[in-house]
């Protein structure tokens, strides 16, 4: 399978329109078979592939930096694959109860230079193609909260102190280009505002969760993004799993549900059922997108990624699989199309149950 090449914003970044995302690897995947995963999406052409300084998910203290580890050892053991990969990964926001790798409300510059030094070490790579902020160091609406708070707020690094951080890796050849996750239409305008006012590094991309049971990109961040040129990275696109279909029998925490980590994480793990994807009304609105697939002779997973792959908003949509089967039911997910009369029904779902997974 020969997939296109896709431009990330204004920069030079040519990317595969599927990105392997990793964060299961170093929890529930080990390393020899998370080896077997990147061997096997570069040798089917996927050429992107992105991390973050947090992982593996669920967030602990033992397991943070692990993913990238893994990768760098993969690095290592296959000389000449990272020269061929486009390489992203993620600069953690403030701790969100996480001290383990930064205590505080901030982002400084300390603190963003010791987080880029650990990720070039354990990735065993001498520049990161493209360094992402993964939360905004302001308070914003993000992983399940609805509603911006101003009484919240305690933000104390500047945006344009944030660029300025960027400015000196991408100087020191430490960083190519830079990029936003869980961002918010006003974050991606004032890092874009600054930069070009200030001749700053200008962020290609924003990477913010995009599926069926969470469309809120499609509230006003889309419209930004077009106008300024930023390019969406596209994630859980298969709602933490609730998409594929394999909890629409036993749910996600009873005793039929999907067991063990290889089984699903939202029944592996308690944590993530705490999460906005744990919700009951993200399980029952994706077993009626999922009953809708079948009415089509799609799988769930078919359907669900093909809406991804094919929306003029996503540029790069980001798989993450625990076994070599789920990457090859992925990819080949590729080439789905979606008839109008599929896609009026999908619209029809949303507006009944709108955005529960926000």
């Amino acid at each position: 399978m020969s997939f296109p090449l896709v431009p990330l914003g204004t920069s030079d970044l040519r990317v595969t329109p599927i990105c392997l995302g990793t964060m299961t690897f170093g929890e529930q995947v080990n390393e020899a078979d998370s080896h077997a995963i990147l061997d096997r999406s570069l040798d089917r052409g996927v050429n992107f592939i992105d991390t973050a300084e947090m992982y593996a998910v669920p967030a602990k203290a033992e397991t943070c930096g692990a993913t990238e580890t893994i990768i760098g050892n993969w690095f290592a053991k296959n000389p000449g694959a990272r020269q061929k990969l486009v390489l992203a990964t993620k600069v953690a926001g403030p701790s969100r109860g996480m001290p383990w790798i930064r205590e505080g409300s901030g982002m400084s510059t300390q603190d963003m230079e010791a987080s880029c030094e650990g990720s070039l070490r354990r990735l065993k790579t001498d520049v990161i193609d493209l360094y992402q902020i993964h939360w905004p160091e302001r308070h914003v609406p993000a992983f399940g909260m609805a509603y911006y708070d101003p009484t919240k707020e305690k933000s104390l690094t500047p945006i344009r102190d944030q660029l300025e951080t960027l400015a000196k890796m991408v100087k020191a050849g430490k960083v190519r280009y830079v990029g936003l996750s869980n961002e918010t239409p006003y974050g991606v305008h004032e890092f874009v505002r600054l930069a070009e006012e200030h001749g700053l590094p200008r962020v290609a991309t924003v990477q913010n969760p995009y599926c069926l049971i969470n469309r809120t990109y499609e509230n006003a961040l889309d419209e930004t993004c077009h106008r300024l040129n930023v390019s969406l990275l596209a994630y859980s696109p298969l709602g933490f799993g609730l998409l594929t279909g394999k909890y629409d029998a036993g749910g996600i925490d009873g005793p039929q549900a999907p067991q063990g980590a290889a089984g699903g994480r939202m029944s592996s793990y308690e944590s993530m059922r705490k999460q906005r994807w744990g919700r009951p009304e993200a399980l029952a609105a994706a077993r009626r997108y999922n009953a809708l697939a079948r009415e089509h002779d799609l799988t769930p997973t078919q359907m669900a990624l093909a809406f991804c792959y094919t929306k003029w908003q996503v540029a790069s949509t980001i798989i993450g699989v625990t076994s070599l089967a789920q990457l090859d039911a992925d990819l080949d997910a590729w080439g789905t199309t979606l008839s109008p009369e599929l896609l009026a029904a999908i619209d029809a779902i949303r507006w009944d149950v709108r955005d529960p997974a926000l």
